[in-house]
């Protein structure tokens, strides 16, 4: 069976879809699409019909790309009132052989999930982090291990229903079903994930359009998480202040004009934007430069400050993601205010390149090794959509595109 998944992840600003295939730990974009969101404030559902309309207009985008409906997804959940909790749970192993197998390590999740949730709460999602059989310790993967009794330690990430139910309700007005739901720094994980990596402690940033979102990983497991109520929005803010034009053209000047530092601008370089019908602005790119870093610097240093609250261990790394991570430059910046264990991701797979797709893609490889430690063989495609997708556009499954932005002013 050939292992199709859709990522989706909604964010304030826009609707990241992306459909990947993974064969043999290797992770092939098939499609993606980036649709601007309506209905979404602070990573909230707001507006229901809106937002909706929004994921109902991402959902057609993809399809003309694929030729097929998406109808199954694993999506990106708001860690707004989130908690974090170290479970465990102990199961008999039953069967005439007392071999682990998927299903075993299944029973052992719930187990040890059972009694841990408030009411108001919802699991999002559950890592394992050891297992153990009968008084084997620190395996990772119990598999075929032979005992009489299995028992798990496990991270649990719930988050309010009050949040979460509002993003269920809008996928079921677009029929689309909901597989598994992710926190979306999970899924950033994922995307920046390697063996050194997996071996440390670090942080990830997302820098979104209304919120920062900052999480500590120890050992690929998510320890840590908060937000700030800033994001990339504050530049545009700032961009409108400062030279009096509009919040459409602010927007274009940070995409299409601006860079990261003053560093990497041509003094020379200017545009001019109307701000009435009598009146012109020229901006130049050295001095939009110093407004744009001036912002960046500072929201890089309210996020250190919250990595310094969640966790007083030594950090190995801290990893930048976000579509203003794009801005040319914007790594310098990372480096000069963090320092040298710093950097912004480098999502440079074909179909992507761009690190807004960083929680989408993500989620999709945290969903298969799901998959996988729990012995199961999965697509969110059918047999018939497989082939519909084959003999889409001549054959041609994948427009791979290099800016796959639709819609997005």
């Amino acid at each position: 069976m050939r292992k199709i998944y859709t990522g989706i992840d909604i964010g304030s600003d826009t609707i990241k879809i992306v459909v990947a295939e993974v064969q043999n730990d290797n992770f092939h974009v098939l499609a993606s699409t980036s649709t601007k969101s309506k209905g979404i404030k602070r990573g909230l559902v707001v507006d229901r019909e809106l937002a909706a309309s929004s994921l109902e207009k991402a959902i057609d985008n993809i399809e003309k790309k694929i030729g097929v409906r998406i109808d199954k997804a694993v999506v990106t959940v708001p860690s707004h009132g989130r908690k974090l909790k170290i479970v465990s749970g102990k199961i008999k192993l039953q069967g005439e052989d007392k071999k682990v197998t998927g299903q075993d390590i299944n029973k052992t999740l719930e187990k040890a999930v059972h009694g841990n949730v408030d009411e108001d709460d919802e699991v999002v999602t559950i890592i394992p982090i050891v297992f153990t059989v009968d008084d084997r310790d620190n395996i990772f993967d119990p598999k075929g291990e032979v005992g009489n009794e299995l028992g798990i330690k496990a991270v649990i990430g719930v988050a309010p229903k009050k949040y979460l139910y509002p993003f269920m309700t809008i996928f079921n007005d677009c029929n689309v079903e909901i597989i598994d739901i992710v926190f979306g720094s999970i899924g950033d994980y994922y995307s920046a994930s390697n063996k050194e990596r997996d071996k440390t402690l670090g942080a990830i940033i997302n820098i979104g359009e209304e919120i920062i979102n900052v999480s500590i990983f120890n050992k690929k497991i998510i320890i840590k998480n908060d937000i700030i109520k800033l994001g990339s929005k504050n530049i545009d803010n700032d961009i409108m202040y400062i030279y009096g034009v509009s919040a459409k053209d602010a927007r274009y000047l940070k995409e299409n004009f601006a860079v990261s530092s003053s560093r990497y601008a041509d003094v020379n370089e200017t545009v001019d934007i109307k701000i009435s019908d009598n009146e012109m602005v020229t901006i130049n790119q050295d001095d939009l430069a110093k407004v744009v870093e001036s912002r960046i610097e500072e929201l890089l240093k309210l996020s250190k400050k919250l990595i310094n609250s969640l966790t007083n261990r030594k950090i190995s790394y801290i990893i930048v993601t976000g579509g203003i991570t794009e801005l040319t430059g914007f790594n310098s910046v990372v480096e000069n205010t963090l320092g040298i264990s710093a950097s912004t991701l480098n999502d440079n797979i074909i179909g992507i390149r761009n690190n807004k797709f960083s929680s989408a893609a993500g989620i999709i490889k945290y969903f298969d090794k799901k998959m996988e430690l729990r012995d199961k063989i999965y697509s969110m495609f059918d047999n018939n959509q497989i082939v519909s997708m084959m003999d889409y556009d001549n054959g041609n499954m994948v427009p791979f595109e290099e800016d796959s932005t639709d819609d997005v002013e």
